[in-house]
């Protein structure tokens, strides 16, 4: 299974967001990670489809991950796929008909994923393991980047993994060198990154040694 690292946009200078966007790209890193807050679901907003529109014109090999943080992510489903998002998370805890959701996301030609948060219990993705692409793990609550990692969301990684041996599972939420090597010992295989590579000057060094990190902990 192919781990994949993902540089969060949340974190980038936003007076300069092409050019982040390009240095992410340039960086190595496997896809861009786009942050879609609404201010009823978590206690800050962020970007619309613009910026995924934004980022698609900008860097339009590099591939968008869109995460809706959204009590109502179905009525924005079809906006954002239009955008160009190419996989939609939309959370298990958000106010709609997730079977309806995850099957229009598909039907739209983007992978559908559901997400949980760290208060959720991890048995609640049991009906909607067959209709994923993806299931995203939040290592701390949504809202705002460069929140301390919680390790106690991990056994909810290796609960996904343990029934989905082909399932993509993502962390989110603290990565670092110290926490995506324990997430990738956990089961997953896809790892965000917000303040921890936009905050380095060489991003792509980064990326690498992340990888490494990966690789000598799987080996453990």
């Amino acid at each position: 299974m192919k781990l994949e690292i993902l540089p969060s946009l949340l974190a980038a200078d936003l007076g300069r967001l092409a050019e982040e966007t390009r240095r992410a790209e340039a960086s190595g890193a496997d896809a861009l990670h786009i942050d879609i807050m609404d201010p009823h679901f978590v206690p800050n907003m962020s970007f619309g489809p613009s910026i995924v529109d934004f980022c698609r014109k900008t860097c339009p090999t590099f591939y968008r991950n869109v995460h809706l943080m959204m009590s109502r992510p179905d009525l924005y489903i079809e906006k954002f796929a239009a955008a160009g998002a190419q996989t939609l998370q939309i959370h298990v805890e958000a106010d709609c008909d997730l079977h309806v959701e995850l099957k229009r996301i598909r039907e739209l030609g983007v992978k559908p994923a559901i997400v949980l948060n760290p208060e959720t219990n991890v048995e609640i993705l049991r009906p909607y393991l067959g209709e994923i692409d993806e299931a995203l793990v939040m290592t701390v609550h949504p809202g705002y980047g460069g929140q301390k990692f919680i390790a106690e969301c991990l056994p909810k990684v290796t609960w996904l993994r343990e029934r989905c041996p082909d399932l993509d599972i993502m962390i989110d939420g603290g990565g670092n060198a110290e926490t995506i090597p324990l997430s990738a010992k956990a089961g997953a295989n896809q790892f965000v990154a917000g303040s921890y590579l936009f905050g380095k000057t060489d991003m792509k060094s980064a990326v690498e040694d992340l990888r490494n990190g990966i690789q000598s902990a799987l080996q453990l």
